[in-house]
């Protein structure tokens, strides 16, 4: 396999035209290939700067999910930080786990910061939503979003041998909105609604979309984060 690591976003067109196969830390697609076959030509972002940024606003398709600090927010920062062992996170990619987890432990994170993904294809960048980089897999420049005033995250215990853990994830913005994802097994469920009638009337209203499908007991989580975050002081 010859892996090509190109330095700028039109070299990496290059790439993808000549038929190279992404590949980010290989966390996920490794035992597939030693079982199946290593492609021809492989191609890493990890050297094109626009998959590398970090910051309150950004991050790159090419961080390792262990370069996923205290610059963004920290509902982002907390997903990533709860992904696998050290050495996975050292490893892994955001762009490796949208695109290629069937955890997809940071899309709950990015739904709850209404964040759009840039994506690189051989003709070309462009930017599309979350929907479209899970169901169609392209290769994630980079996600960006506008910051939020305030946002929350947990993640549940699991149970050995049992589904994925429940994650639930907030996050206030400017517009007095608030959106929210939850991963319930390995579906997520996201709304975005107003709240400037406080938090009963917020979670009223969000019992009566998508959200109507959670279990009790996700449920009670989604209404514990949203009343502690929308009680808490704003800047």
């Amino acid at each position: 396999m010859l892996l090509r690591l190109p330095t700028s976003v039109s070299e990496a067109r290059e790439c993808l035209a000549e038929g190279a196969v992404p590949v980010g830390g290989a966390t996920l697609v490794w035992a597939t290939w030693q079982r199946d076959g290593f492609p021809e030509l492989a191609m890493s972002l990890r050297d094109v700067p626009e998959a590398n940024v970090v910051d309150r606003r950004a991050v790159g398709g090419a961080v390792v999910l262990h370069r996923v600090d205290d610059r963004v927010p920290d509902v982002l920062r907390l997903a990533a930080g709860t992904v696998g062992t050290g050495a996975v996170r050292r490893t892994a990619t955001v762009g490796g786990n949208l695109v290629g987890s069937a955890l997809r432990c940071l899309l709950p994170p990015a739904l709850a910061l209404g964040a759009r993904a840039t994506v690189l294809e051989p003709d070309g960048v462009r930017e599309t939503d979350l929907a479209e980089v899970v169901a169609k897999r392209p290769v994630l420049l980079s996600l960006r979003w506008s910051e939020p005033i305030a946002c929350a995250y947990r993640k549940l215990d699991a149970v050995a041998g049992g589904p994925p853990p429940l994650v639930v994830t907030s996050a206030v913005h400017t517009g007095d909105r608030l959106r929210i994802a939850v991963r319930d097994g390995y579906e997520v469920l996201s709304a975005d609604t107003t709240y400037t009638n406080g938090p009963e009337q917020t979670l009223t209203t969000l019992r009566a979309t998508t959200f109507a499908q959670l279990p009790t007991d996700a449920w009670t989580v989604v209404h514990s984060q949203v009343t502690d975050l929308l009680g808490r002081p704003t800047p």
